[in-house]
């Protein structure tokens, strides 16, 4: 029968203080991990010691030879006798020298370890002395050079100013650590991604690391940086010069946190499948897993799926706000206000990146056109602007191969926001673009200079328009073309009053119009005259003011463009004076007999005039806004490129800006004055100054939509530039949800009453 007694308790072991090579073998396998711990341990000896030439030579991944020769300051002979013991060093003398260290070594253990480990030699010789001195050390202390040799001392030999290094045989009394490295190729690749990124950071010091092979001297070095290189030079040679032309520079110095910022890093077109982050504190090759985690989200927003970035960041923090002794391999730190400096740095890379106005490219096969290009993030609002719809509408249509869901026909899409009509491939010649102006005045678009190409095709008003000086509308076709060309990049701009009128635009973004604008699938055209159009997002229907959406788009085109416009030339230029006059006599025309009248509007068009003239030099230097010293208007700012506004509504506008412009003050004046650009360039279906039958005359047969070709020209104005831009630049704000875009129908409202679609 079984006992029920437990089992007795074990004998309790004698503790035992383990033996001194035991204890240094256990520690050097803490610190010296693999052959790449060990050099990168041996590479910051030699920057310590000022060195600006490092060569390396590697054989099996650093298992059987490692060796690293500087031309730094050496190591005295007598120092030699102590250099492998633990816990010797010459970067410190006391634990509160740590606050304040410059160096990268501290501790005394890396060479002693090493010793532990394998076989290590020293060449090394100081400015001062005639001759090299050579020393070997195992398990700590000096053994003979020479083998069948007793003498343990250093021995003379010809050597160059500098340390040469010699690691033979690592981990030959570890057999277990041996066993559990990987190949020798890999033990290789990580030897030089070390060597790799302390060349980025020390761009004034050679490096140059090889393979040892029968004739190593003549080996082709994996790595050979020179010593007048920078560090983006250093990384085109690594990356090449396709990750180097992606790469935009960020400098920071925040004196409340105490820190500086060095970093290059890549932008939204960048496309690489695994992502690389070499990051140095204080100079220190270093793992930050915050910053890290930080970064990628970051960029998650910004690149495309699957792709991921490109950062070299240099943190230098005030030594007394850095712990450097948190792990045994130093490849982490800790130091104060971590959520502070992460998030310093995040917010200045995004404006960094807002300032370069960078767009995502893809590479794409030539074979048959399909979408047009995606659009890039807004980056007046930010990387948060790309909606979250559309976020959603990716992920459900780029999932892995399970089956997909089935959706109820209610709610079902049946669109896509990314797909293009074919007659946006087909042209309209419209009237304006191919009839004369009769006294030859040409809008010609350039970058901010004269135009040196062809002329646009004039275009002819008759003496029923009221001026010869108006062109009409150039055609929109050739706007849709030109505006996918272009990226429209927001201007650097240090005025405050424009910082505050562009941060006021994101405030006042509304998500869910945003969503709803930048998601849309254009349905058509309700009415011109009205300035309605339908709109899909999703399953709802939306009818919407298309000149108030017009007229904020041009707003904030024109904010994001300040003082970088480029132009519409007017050639020959026409008077201001009569340009105003005109919007004047039109605005009086039932009164034209009256004196009185007469000489008030000749009042209002000199001060018009005169108050034009006297801002002529803000408006030329801010909005590429052009008056001659004869009082003629040369140019107008060319706000979307590609598209021109309706010129025949130029005198109104010029007479506007007189009254509705506050110019006593910086930003009431900026802002409104673009508002009436704003108002200049949105399309509208009867401008003033058009011209407008005669009393008694028969009007003329109503023509549609297909026949008339102004009218054609509109609509496709509105379709293909007006809308397609608002995807792309527009950010919603909540006022037009008032009573610009109003829900019609829905899906679902439709199934409730027709049971089908």
């Amino acid at each position: 029968m079984p006992s029920d007694k437990p089992p007795a308790p074990p004998t309790p072991r004698a503790i035992a203080k383990l033996p001194e090579t035991v204890v240094n073998r256990i520690a050097a396998g803490e610190i010296i991990q693999r052959p790449s711990n060990a050099l990168k341990e041996l590479i910051e000896n030699s920057l310590d010691a000022g060195a600006t030439s490092i060569r390396i030579t590697v054989k099996e991944g650093g298992l059987k030879l490692l060796q690293i020769q500087d031309n730094g300051s050496g190591i005295r002979k007598e120092d030699l006798p102590i250099l492998c013991e633990r816990f010797t060093t010459s970067k410190i003398r006391a634990f509160e020298d740590l606050s304040s260290i410059g160096t990268y070594g501290f501790r005394g253990e890396a060479l002693a370890s090493i010793s532990h480990v394998a076989h290590l030699s020293v060449t090394t010789k100081t400015r001062n002395e005639s001759c090299a001195w050579k020393a070997a050390y195992a398990d700590g202390v000096m053994v003979p050079v020479k083998s069948g040799s007793s003498d343990t001392a250093a021995i003379p030999c010809a050597g160059n100013d500098g340390t040469v290094l010699t690691v033979e045989d690592l981990f030959y009394n570890t057999p277990q650590r041996l066993r559990s490295l990987k190949s020798a190729t890999e033990e290789y690749a990580r030897v030089v991604a070390v060597v790799l990124a302390y060349s980025i950071h020390n761009a004034g010091v050679a490096m140059s690391c090889r393979k040892a092979g029968n004739n190593s001297s003549n080996s082709t070095a994996d790595i050979n940086t020179s010593v007048g290189a920078s560090v983006l030079d250093n990384i085109g040679l690594h990356y090449g010069d396709a990750v180097k032309r992606e790469l935009v520079e960020l400098n920071v110095e925040d004196a409340e946190l105490s820190v500086k910022v060095k970093a290059w890093c890549s932008g939204p077109s960048f496309q690489a499948k695994k992502g690389t982050f070499l990051f140095f504190i204080n100079h220190r090759y270093v793992d930050c897993s915050s910053l890290k985690r930080a970064l990628e989200g970051f960029y998650s927003t910004l690149l495309a799926k699957g792709t991921h970035p490109f950062v070299y960041l240099s943190l230098e923090i005030d030594p007394s706000k850095v712990d450097v002794n948190v792990h045994p391999t130093k490849k982490e730190v800790a130091f104060a206000d971590e959520d502070e400096v992460v998030q310093l740095v995040c917010q200045k890379l995004a404006e960094v990146l807002e300032k370069h106005g960078e767009s995502r490219s893809y590479k794409v096969q030539t074979l048959l056109p399909t979408t047009g290009p995606p659009k890039a993030a807004e980056t007046m609002a930010g990387p948060s602007s790309v909606s979250k719809s559309t976020a959603s509408t990716q992920k459900a249509t780029s999932g892995g191969a399970s089956k997909p869901s089935k959706v109820a026909p209610n709610k079902l899409v049946r669109t896509d926001a990314q797909s293009q009509t074919l007659d946006a491939l087909f042209p309209v010649t419209s009237r304006a673009g191919t009839s004369k102006l009769r006294h030859g005045t040409v809008l010609k678009a350039g970058e901010g200079t004269e135009s040196d190409g062809d002329e646009a095709r004039p275009s002819k008003v008759r003496r029923s328009d009221h001026d010869p000086a108006f062109a009409a509308r150039l055609a929109a076709d050739q706007a849709a073309q030109a505006r996918a060309r272009v990226r429209i990049a927001q201007s650097e701009c240090a005025l405050t009053s424009v910082k505050q009128l562009r941060k006021e635009v994101i405030e006042a973004r509304h998500e869910g119009l945003d969503a709803i604008i930048k998601g849309h699938i254009f349905v058509g055209i309700v009415d011109t005259n009205l300035c309605q159009s339908m709109l899909q997002h999703q399953t709802k229907l939306y009818l919407v003011q298309h000149a108030a959406i017009a007229q904020e788009l041009f707003y904030q085109l024109g904010l994001r463009q300040f003082g970088r416009f480029s132009r519409i030339n007017l050639t020959p230029p026409p008077s201001l004076e009569k340009l105003v006059r005109l919007a004047v006599d039109r605005a009086y025309a039932d009164s034209a007999a009256d004196d009185s009248v007469v000489a008030k509007s000749d009042t209002i068009v000199q001060r018009v005039v005169t108050t034009l003239v006297d801002a002529a030099p803000m408006l030329e230097e801010y909005f590429s806004f052009t008056i001659t010293a004869n009082k003629e208007l040369a140019s107008l700012p060319l706000v979307l490129p590609g598209h021109a506004p309706d010129i025949t509504k130029l005198p109104l506008f010029l007479l506007r800006l007189g009254a509705n412009v506050d110019w006593e003050n910086e930003k009431p004046c900026f802002a409104s004055f673009l508002r009436e650009l704003a108002f200049f360039y949105s399309p509208s279906p009867s401008p003033v100054g058009a011209a407008q039958p005669q009393p008694g005359s028969k009007p003329a047969p109503a023509a549609s939509a297909s026949e008339d070709p102004t009218e054609q020209a509109l609509r496709r104005t509105i379709e293909h530039v007006l809308f397609p831009a608002a995807k792309q630049y527009l950010v919603a704000p909540a006022k037009l949800l008032e009573r610009d875009v109003v829900l019609a129908t829905s899906l679902e409202a439709l199934y409730r009453v027709f049971e089908r679609c």
